[in-house]
């Protein structure tokens, strides 16, 4: 059975996706198709706040783009060697948050330990930190339509068919994906289950007017994959 993630890909130390081998264990053939690309954006206010860690009492990292933007301030500026020298050690003295197990692993690259991630998704987290500290923001990617999106839809429904089910990763990326969906899946479109990543997803989806068969408990190749399989099941909902 097909099953189509709008995602890029990720290969981790086994050389796979996780989520193609996760899914994979339940007889299903997952493709991915990228739907978004990323924009970095304030990396000189950002490189400085992270040469201060005197005046924060802890690191958020809501994703792995915004590690990958800690990596270019330090790359850019010349900062790797005092990175390793002190301000890893001080921002380790503090608490660092992160959504997720997929940023948790990039953030312990860097040197830094992490809480948090077991949370499940932003809105746990948030509960789960925000009566502890005063909070300050920085914007530091935004995102935009991959330019590849249309084509890449097409030549997988060409080939493909309509797939089973269809797991969308993030508000942006069901507004980037969801019209070409609807025109290339046409009156066939009853048919397919949709599933979300996590409750934003699940929320946009339903905003949509689309019915939202699954919600991963956590945003983890595991629980999406378990929560998928139940989806296709006769009477399946997770």
């Amino acid at each position: 059975m097909k099953v189509l993630l709008l995602k890029d890909a990720k290969e981790d130390d086994c050389g796979q996706d996780p989520y193609i081998r996760e899914l994979g264990l339940y007889g299903l053939e997952a493709t991915l198709i990228p739907v978004l690309s990323f924009e970095f954006l304030s990396l000189p206010s950002f490189s400085e706040k992270l040469s201060h860690p005197e005046d924060y009492g802890g690191l958020i990292f809501t994703s792995p783009r915004a590690v990958e933007a800690a990596e270019l301030c330090l790359d850019q500026n010349n900062k790797t060697e005092v990175w390793e020298r002190s301000l890893k050690e001080k921002w380790n003295a503090k608490s660092v948050y992160v959504v997720g197990n997929a940023t948790a692993s990039l953030v312990s690259k860097i040197g830094l330990d992490t809480e948090g991630e077991t949370c499940g998704n932003a809105e746990k987290l948030a509960e789960y930190i925000c009566s502890r500290i005063a909070m300050e923001s920085i914007t530091v990617y935004q995102t935009v339509a991959h330019p590849g999106i249309q084509g890449n839809l097409n030549s997988y429904y060409s080939q493909q068919g309509v797939p089973a089910s269809i797991t969308f990763f993030s508000p942006s990326g069901l507004t980037y994906s969801l019209k070409h969906i609807q025109e290339l899946s046409g009156d066939n479109i009853d048919q397919i289950k949709f599933a979300a990543i996590g409750p934003a997803t699940a929320r946009a989806l339903a905003a949509q007017g689309l019915p939202v068969s699954c919600t991963a408990e956590s945003p983890t190749p595991q629980a999406l994959a378990t929560g998928i399989r139940k989806a296709l099941q006769p009477h399946g909902c997770c």
